[in-house]
């Protein structure tokens, strides 16, 4: 039997609210804001490489049927408990800010792996770093993981894939 992702008694955090952001569960009902953000962001996406350098998404050949089928699988994943993808909303859910990834460590030395992106539309106000900081807080004081990798960010990609 596989090890378990989070074990079974954790009470996953279904909320994180700031005076800038809130964060929840991504799901179906977000792919309109979601596709928004993302395809308004292909160019930022593509340089600041969230996923790393060998995972080219998004792409401008994205649909929203694509885009939509990805929401549901983020959204199963995270009702089975094996990855948790949360949406970052403006406080008013109006707009989709970006996202972040929480899954099984791809390395061995971590037992999280962290990604995240904001919107290229939030970059010059700092968002992205303000919502780093808020996630790794959010990391040591709400869930159970006692080695979160942040790949791309404290660890660089190279390093990151050298360390399996």
């Amino acid at each position: 039997m596989n090890k378990l992702f989070i074990s079974e008694d954790f009470k996953v955090p279904e909320l994180l609210e700031t005076d800038r952001f809130r964060l929840r569960m991504l799901t179906i009902n977000d792919v309109v804001k979601d596709y928004d953000a993302v395809m308004s962001s292909i160019e930022h996406l593509q340089k600041t490489q969230p996923f790393g350098p060998d995972h080219i998404w998004p792409t401008k050949d994205l649909t929203f049927q694509q885009d939509l089928i990805d929401l549901g699988w983020h959204q199963k994943e995270f009702q089975r408990r094996t990855s948790f993808a949360y949406t970052v909303m403006s406080i008013d859910e109006k707009e989709c800010l970006g996202c972040l990834y929480i899954y099984p460590s791809s390395n061995t030395q971590f037992d999280a792996e962290i990604v995240l992106w904001v919107r290229q539309s939030e970059v010059q106000s700092g968002l992205d770093e303000h919502l780093f900081e808020i996630v790794k807080q959010w990391m040591k004081q709400k869930w159970p993981f006692t080695k979160p990798g942040y790949p791309g960010r404290e660890i660089d990609w190279e390093t990151w894939k050298s360390l399996k």
